[in-house]
């Protein structure tokens, strides 16, 4: 059997990350963060704080932001026996059906109770580890609406996994953007999460800017299983890029995204794909084409985004810059310190 390639093999994408350098709260103040820039045209490296991030912007860049939101996707139901059962709404099926992952052994028919009326059945168990729900309240079911009512008052703010915490009443706002307007992600962008309201407001002001919406899904934390990543299955996300954002991304020189769904989102349309879901892989076989600069986070190991990075610095370069990272201390994941790649 022929060997992969090196920027297609998976465990081409791992490093050793010492767990102390796991951001489990964002800094605060938020410009205060660490900023990494990496200008790829002359391989110069710059450290700076995200207090000087307006500095290192080009001044005609098109700024491209996602304006999703994040949904309170994370319910706690228990069943007729009373054990407990979580629940991370995905989004909607149809009109009166939701998709979701769930911890616990289920089963079409399993009845389970939430709390102020609220109650929901499992209708199906699907193979890719989904599951279809039915929403009700005092015995009405409940279209999409209903239920996002339903999460404004149950719901949990979905954080990652790897933060190996609950969740607190600080992350109803530490895990949204200033930017957040439409909601259904069950994930934040989150490079956005370093913006403060001031720097969102010199942003506006100073710079041309387009909002586009990708409603980030869980399978942003689902690690690649293949050994060769062109296999990976990539998971489906919302897109939906307004006329006005379309116009200013044809006539753009110059695209800046803040953040890799940002990029996805931008990339997706550049295609030709316009408001179909998002299925797009960048990664070495499959480079970013259109856009020029990225700000993002530090990722997971092995993770589908470390592999976008990949393919816009190269593969020895970008864990060069991750092990530069660790040797200075900077923070990881979703709460971490950022990159710009310019």
């Amino acid at each position: 059997m022929p060997s992969i390639p090196k920027e297609f093999n998976r465990a081409s994408y791992a490093y050793d990350l010492p767990g102390h350098l796991i951001a489990t709260h964002p800094i605060q103040p938020k410009e205060s963060a660490k900023l990494m820039v990496y200008e790829r045209a002359s391989d110069k490296l710059t450290h700076a704080t995200f207090k000087e991030i307006f500095s290192f912007f080009p001044q005609d860049a098109l700024v491209v932001l996602n304006d999703t939101k994040v949904m309170k996707a994370r319910l706690f139901a228990h069943t007729p026996t009373k054990r407990s059962v979580e629940i991370l709404l995905h989004r909607p099926q149809s009109l009166t059906t939701c998709l979701a992952q769930m911890k616990g052994k289920v089963r079409p028919g399993l009845a389970l109770e939430l709390e102020q009326g609220y109650s929901c059945e499992v209708l199906e168990v699907l193979g890719n580890g989904l599951r279809v729900l039915e929403f009700r309240h005092r015995g009405e079911v409940l279209e999409w609406g209903g239920v996002l009512n339903m999460l404004e008052l149950l719901g949990h703010m979905p954080i990652p996994p790897y933060l190996k915490r609950p969740d607190t009443s600080a992350d109803i706002q530490d895990y949204q953007s200033v930017f957040a307007k439409n909601l259904g992600a069950i994930a934040a962008p989150t490079a956005s999460l370093h913006f403060s309201e001031s720097a969102r407001d010199h942003l506006l002001k100073h710079y041309q800017h387009v909002f586009i919406t990708l409603h980030v899904g869980a399978g942003t934390f689902l690690s690649v299983e293949s050994e060769d990543i062109r296999e990976h299955p990539m998971h489906a996300e919302f897109v939906q890029v307004s006329p006005k954002a379309r116009q200013a991304l044809d006539r753009a020189q110059y695209i800046l995204c803040v953040g890799t769904t940002a990029l996805r989102a931008t990339e997706h349309y550049k295609r030709g794909f316009g408001n179909a879901p998002c299925t797009l892989f960048l990664h070495a076989g499959n480079p970013v084409k259109h856009a020029h600069a990225l700000l993002t986070n530090f990722h997971l190991p092995e993770s589908t985004l470390i592999m976008l990075v990949a393919s816009m610095v190269g593969l020895d370069k970008c864990l060069e810059l991750y092990q530069i990272a660790i040797a200075h201390n900077y923070r990881f994941y979703s709460y971490g310190d950022g990159m710009l790649i310019l």
